[in-house]
């Protein structure tokens, strides 16, 4: 359990009066309504802004506002100085969180976040691993959609496999079978943002396309190709590329790193889409592999977002499959019963801001992912509290 004796709050949500920052209080307060434990605040660069949300979401009138601008360093320190931890939503990170990041490792506060931009979180695990050790702040990125299920999922399917047989699985192939809702406009803007500074400086590019960029590695393995549609003998269905595993490889592989290669240092990983068989799915897995809109003008803005009904409606899951030493094979699935982008991300950053807070006292400060950092606390309250499941299928 983190220290908060010297704390006026537990957790501050940071951009609540964003689209999902918004969300995330939503869910403090159905989930948490009434619970003396535990300390939050809503913060954000208006108080006008942040009592109105506090006042349309039925919060409490009392509930704690704090003003305060990712371009402006004091108003950080500030905020960083009253919480043990900051869930920020305000993204692009590589354009508004730097501060935040800095203040952070430097006052040892705890941090998550909603990044999925490799290059940023490469940087700034660069620059503050350091301090962020020495001052014992445990940094977190990648704690929604991108990269929980994905991270979580293949750390469960490890465990399982390693209980077994003693060794983990070499290769781990992870493929979304089903999927309704939309990627949010902040994670359309972080990819713009991404691939405007990869196009602009080559070095980006290169990290970009490093599978370890997040993983320092003496021991390089070639990664499976998840860029082109195929037809997968073994699961008998054509897959085709997910956008978002150019961020939730990296995350495992550092996840790899942090557990002190509990995978393995050979240890192979991608993420594809499945589209069924025939003609039909290798159809579907190209118009998949084609689709550019993410990235294009019609694209989610910023503080858009599907409706209620939308996100009630929403779902995803997730297969993680591999072959262990003695060619059997081993299943775990990972779904939720809301909208991906929106729905269950606000749940996910909540639970794992509150983990880090309630159940952690294990690691050190530096720059984590959710695996090493809050691998099965996480996973019971996902169950627990937030729709998530993971189930053992083979």
């Amino acid at each position: 359990m983190l220290n908060t004796a010297n704390k006026k709050y537990d957790v501050v949500i940071f951009g609540a009066t964003g689209f999902t920052g918004k969300l995330v209080v939503e869910y403090f307060l159905s989930q948490y309504a009434g619970n003396d434990q535990i300390s939050w605040a809503m913060a954000g660069r208006n108080l006008e802004k942040l009592a109105k949300v506090r006042d349309q979401l039925n919060a409490p009138a009392d509930t704690p506002l704090i003003e305060a601008n990712g371009e402006d360093a004091d108003s950080i320190a500030n905020l960083v100085e009253q919480t043990a931890v900051v869930l920020t939503t305000v993204g692009p990170y590589q354009l508004y969180g730097e501060n935040l990041i800095r203040a952070c490792a430097v006052s040892g506060t705890g941090y998550v976040d909603l990044c999925g931009e490799p290059t940023w979180m490469h940087d700034m695990i660069t620059k503050y691993q350091t301090q962020a050790q020495s001052s014992g702040a445990k940094i977190i990125f990648s704690c929604g959609f991108d990269s929980i299920p994905f991270d979580l999922g293949v750390f469960h399917l490890q465990q399982k496999v390693i209980a077994e047989t003693g060794s983990p699985l070499e290769y781990v192939k992870g493929r979304v079978r089903k999927m309704q809702g939309k990627f949010s406009g902040g994670t359309a803007a972080s990819l713009k943002a991404t691939m405007k500074a990869a196009f602009a400086d080559p070095s980006v590019m290169e990290v970009l396309k490093n599978p370890y960029a997040l993983a320092s590695t003496t021991n390089a393995v070639e990664q499976p190709n998840g860029e082109k549609p195929y037809f997968d003998e073994a699961l008998g269905s054509w897959v085709a590329p997910f956008i978002m595993a150019a961020i939730n490889t990296r995350n495992v592989h550092r996840s790899n790193m942090l557990l002190g290669h509990q995978y393995g240092h050979n240890f192979k990983y991608d993420e594809m889409m499945l589209t069924g068989p025939g003609e039909r799915g290798e159809a579907t897995a190209n118009a998949v592999a084609s689709d550019k809109s993410l990235g294009g003008d019609d694209g989610p803005k910023p503080g858009e977002g599907p409706t209620k009904e939308e996100r009630d409606n929403g779902f995803y899951d997730v297969m993680f499959v591999g072959q262990d030493i003695n060619n059997k094979t081993h299943i775990v699935s990972v779904a939720g019963e809301v909208d991906p982008g929106y729905g269950s991300t606000s749940r996910m950053i909540a639970e794992s801001a509150l983990c880090l807070v309630e159940n952690v006292d294990n690691i050190q400060g530096g720059f984590y992912t959710t695996a090493p950092a809050l691998g099965n606390a996480l996973i019971k309250r996902l169950r627990d509290n937030a729709g998530l499941t993971f189930k053992i299928e083979a």
